[in-house]
This record gives structure tokens, C-alpha cells and sequence, in this order.
């Protein structure tokens, strides 16, 4: 894995403050990405059999998602596997929440050396979720706008989550996860 202060230099040197970028880069090659999701669901599906289930993001700053049930890893907690559009960052998580502190509990090392080695050999770079929850510090604008608040609260709407869940969540600041694997 690259060291962290190098993956920091590849976060902001990819962080483009255009608004018409907030999603995917200038110069993004959609049927090259897609592929590349492809050869990673792959991966996932010959590690962890047929219970892998993947599919692309949309409205977001990641290409896809590919999660693998807890019964398939032998833990409590389910796997999931982020692929951004941007760099192509990689990162990994357990439990159903994405991106939310405790993420990365049960994230096993030899999984996070198999799946690096993966990142590399397909040119992505894997970013540990701890370091994706530093706080967000760039210069692209991820606040809530009108047509964001509306998603947040369609969202919520259909969530199953317990209002306290709810309010963990709205008091966490903004974080580099949020800038490269979240719904724009």
C-alpha cells in the first residue's frame, strides 16, 4: 500500500473545485471504468462465490459497489468494496453503513493486502477507509445545495435507520469519503 502521506497528495491533486466535476473528472473513460468495475466484481466473485453482488453508482463520485454477504466472509458484519471514479480509488468497509466511523471494523489484513495487490495490478490505488474519514478539507464545495437536500431527504425517508443513527450522522463533519465515494 502507497503511504498515507502520498495517498493524502493523490486525494488533493485529483480534487477538481469545477462543479461540472464534482462527479467524475474531466477526463474520465466511462467503457474503460466500467471494465475495470467488471474485472473487480470478478475478483470478489471468484474470491467469495456466487453471493457477490455488484452494480454501478449513479449521481455519485463512485463507479460502483460490490458487497459480499457476512456468511460468505465467515464474520457478523457484511463486506463492500468502493470504486471511485476519480484516480480510480479503491476502498473497503464492513457493515451495512458505508462510510460511517466503525466501518472498518472486521477488515481483515490478508483481504486488505489481496485486494491492494488487485489495485495494482489493475492501475488503481486502494485508500484505507480511516484515512478516507480524515475530515474534508479541499476545495470542491460538497455542501448541501437544494437539489441535494432533496435527495438527503428522499433518503432518509426510505431509510430503516433509528433517528438516533440519523443524528450521528448529521453531526459528522464532511470527509474525504464524502468527496470520493459518496452520492453528489
Amino acid at each position: 500500500m502507497l503511504p498515507l502521506d502520498r495517498l493524502r497528495e493523490l486525494l488533493r491533486e485529483l480534487d477538481d473545485p469545477d462543479p461540472e466535476h464534482r462527479e467524475m473528472p474531466r477526463d474520465y473513460d466511462v467503457p474503460a471504468a466500467r471494465q475495470r468495475f467488471r474485472r473487480f466484481a470478478d475478483a470478489l466473485e471468484g474470491r467469495f462465490g456466487p453471493s457477490v453482488s455488484a452494480g454501478m453508482g449513479q449521481d455519485s463520485s463512485f463507479l460502483g459497489a460490490a458487497s459480499v454477504p457476512a456468511e460468505a466472509m465467515g464474520t457478523d458484519r457484511p463486506l463492500w468494496v468502493l470504486i471511485s471514479n476519480f484516480g480510480p480509488f479503491v476502498t473497503a468497509g464492513t457493515g451495512r453503513r458505508w462510510g460511517l466511523p466503525g466501518c472498518e471494523e472486521d477488515l481483515d489484513a490478508e483481504f486488505v493486502t489481496w485486494l491492494d495487490e488487485l489495485c495494482t495490478e489493475m492501475g488503481c490505488v486502494y485508500v484505507p477507509i480511516e484515512l478516507l474519514m480524515e475530515p474534508y478539507d479541499g476545495p470542491t464545495h460538497l455542501g448541501d445545495d437544494e437539489a441535494g437536500e432533496a435527495l438527503l431527504a428522499a433518503l432518509a425517508a426510505a431509510s430503516s435507520a433509528d433517528e438516533e443513527e440519523e443524528e450521528e450522522e448529521d453531526d459528522l463533519p464532511l470527509a474525504w469519503y464524502d468527496r470520493y465515494f459518496q452520492y453528489m
